[in-house]
């Protein structure tokens, strides 16, 4: 895992306000790393609390974005030249200790995995943004996935999403 300590505030103050989109270029990152998965590099950007998500033709945005419509949908599929991407997300709110249980969880997962980057903000070890991406066999055989995951200690709210980018 590749762990950073965030030397900012958050930007999203709550998961209601986050933003999804496919179509923006580059925000400024608080952290980015760089892998080679399924052919691709894919670049694994934080943005405060938020991310993207740059793998071949797919621009991924998670974010608070001013003249946006507000909320991430459950479920979003598009066709692209040579590939089929899709993407999901939900939110939960957590009693405390169970939202404890689950940041530990996410921590975890992203130190075991080879392709991930985490940030953590400060004032709360439970404030954290992680990417975590690896190869994925689909209906059409080797693509790559990612998840990610957004907590809000102030709410007990995770933000989860699960992406997946596969040749056509």
């Amino acid at each position: 895992m590749y762990a950073v300590s965030l030397d900012a505030p958050y930007l999203d103050t709550d998961a209601d306000q986050l933003c999804f989109s496919l179509d923006l270029t580059e925000r400024p990152a608080l952290a980015e790393r760089v892998v080679s998965l399924g052919g691709l590099d894919v670049r694994l950007r934080l943005l405060g609390a938020s991310h993207q998500v740059f793998a071949g033709p797919v621009r991924e945005t998670v974010a608070c974005l001013q003249g946006a419509v507000r909320g991430l949908p459950r479920t979003c599929a598009r066709r692209l030249p040579g590939r089929a991407y899709e993407f999901g997300a939900t939110t939960r709110r957590l009693a405390p200790g169970e939202f404890s249980a689950r940041v530990a969880h996410i921590l975890g997962r992203a130190a075991d995995a080879e392709h991930s980057l985490c940030g953590v903000f400060p004032g709360s070890p439970e404030a954290v943004t992680a990417v975590v991406a690896e190869t994925a066999e689909g209906p059409y055989g080797a693509g790559l996935a990612w998840r990610t995951w957004h907590t809000y200690p102030q709410n007990c709210q995770i933000v989860s999403t699960y992406s997946r980018l596969e040749a056509r």
